[in-house]
């Protein structure tokens, strides 16, 4: 086998090695995603009582101070963009 054969039996096994790879991270992904979804969905539960184990009770207190704490940074938001504007100088009467 020459050299070249080598180089390119080594890039093939490179390639199918990187495919290999990607295919790792896109089914890492979407177990990812499918664990999301199956929180959001069994916290929905919770939230209407069809659900309920202690198991679950810290992750979902803290889903609900999170949910909180963002409730009130948006509503703080929304009061900064609402209140006049200080800064500026007042153009004279």
């Amino acid at each position: 086998m020459g050299f070249l054969d080598k180089a390119k039996a080594a890039a093939e096994q490179a390639a199918a090695k990187a495919k290999g790879g990607v295919e790792d991270v896109q089914l890492k992904r979407e177990l990812g995603q499918a664990y999301s979804e199956l929180g959001k969905q069994a916290f929905a539960l919770v939230e209407s009582g069809t659900l309920s184990h202690s198991d679950l009770e810290p992750t979902v207190a803290r889903i609900r101070g999170l949910t909180e704490k963002l409730a009130e940074a948006d509503e703080s938001t929304l009061d900064e963009s609402e209140a006049p504007d200080t800064n500026t100088p007042s153009e004279p009467a």
